[in-house]
C-alpha cells in the first residue's frame, strides 16, 4: 500500500477488497480476511500544521467506531480498546493499521460484517452477530468513508482546537476509564487500570500502588 500512496494516490481515495490473501495485524501478525467482511484503505497527505501524525491512529478509531455504532444502534456496546481496537460487547470486531511513508499516512481497515476468524487464541466476532441487518460491506464502506472524512476535518481545525476535538471523541468512545487491562509492552507485561490517554494520545495505566505509567507502544487486554 505505501507503493500505492507514492505513485499517485490523492487524499481519502480508497482500495476496497471483497477478500485479502496477505493481510496484515499490528506487529506483522497475520490478519484473518474471508469474503463478505469490509477490508479498505485509504490515504491522508500530511500538510505542515496539521497534528502529530501519530494522532492519526485516534481519527481513524472514532470513524471506524462510529461506523459499527451507526449500523448497531448502541453506543455503549461499541467501544474503543487502546488505540484503535473495536469491541461489540468487549469483544474484537474490526483492526485498524497505519503505516506512515515520508509525508503519506495509510490507514488500512478490517470490519468484521458479516464473520469472524476463529481459532486463533482470542475472541473475536462481527457486526450480523448482533442484529440482523439488510447490508454489505459495501454500505459498511459508505459509513467508513463518510465519518473517515469528517473526523479528518476536525482534526484539522486548528481555530477550534481540532486535536483536543479527536482527544476528548475518543475518550468518549473508549472503554470507560477504570476498567482493568493488560498491556504487554514487549518488554514487560503490566496490570491495572485504564485512566484515560494523555495530550499526545498515549496510553495512561494506573497500577495497584496508584502510580500512573505512560505508554506509548503495547498491546492491551481487558481483564
Amino acid at each position: 500500500m505505501l507503493e500505492w500512496a507514492r505513485h499517485g494516490a490523492r487524499e481519502l481515495d480508497w482500495i476496497v477488497a471483497e477478500r485479502q490473501i496477505g493481510g496484515r495485524g499490528r506487529h506483522g501478525r497475520q490478519w484473518i480476511s474471508p469474503s463478505g467482511n469490509l477490508y479498505a484503505t485509504t490515504l491522508v497527505k500530511l500538510r505542515d500544521g496539521d497534528p502529530p501524525a501519530h494522532t492519526l491512529a485516534l481519527v481513524a478509531a472514532i470513524a471506524a467506531h462510529h461506523t459499527i455504532k451507526e449500523l448497531l444502534g448502541d453506543f455503549d456496546r461499541v467501544r474503543i480498546k487502546w488505540p484503535n481496537d473495536i469491541l461489540i460487547d468487549g469483544v474484537k470486531a474490526a483492526g485498524i493499521l497505519l503505516e506512515r511513508d515520508t509525508n503519506s499516512v495509510v490507514m488500512g481497515f478490517g470490519i468484521n460484517v458479516a464473520s469472524s476468524p476463529k481459532d486463533i487464541g482470542r475472541e473475536t466476532t462481527f457486526i450480523l452477530e448482533h442484529r440482523d441487518l439488510n447490508i454489505n460491506p459495501k454500505r459498511v464502506h459508505e459509513y467508513l468513508a463518510s465519518y473517515v472524512k469528517q473526523s479528518l476535518e476536525r482534526w484539522r481545525w486548528r481555530e477550534q482546537g481540532g486535536l483536543d476535538w479527536v482527544l476528548d471523541a475518543w475518550l468518549k468512545c473508549s472503554v470507560p476509564i477504570g476498567t482493568g487491562i493488560s498491556v504487554n509492552t514487549g518488554a514487560d507485561t503490566l496490570d491495572g487500570l485504564f485512566d484515560g490517554i494523555d495530550k499526545a494520545g498515549a496510553l495512561r495505566l494506573r497500577l495497584a500502588d496508584g502510580e500512573v505509567r505512560v505508554i506509548q507502544a503495547g498491546d492491551v487486554f481487558l481483564l
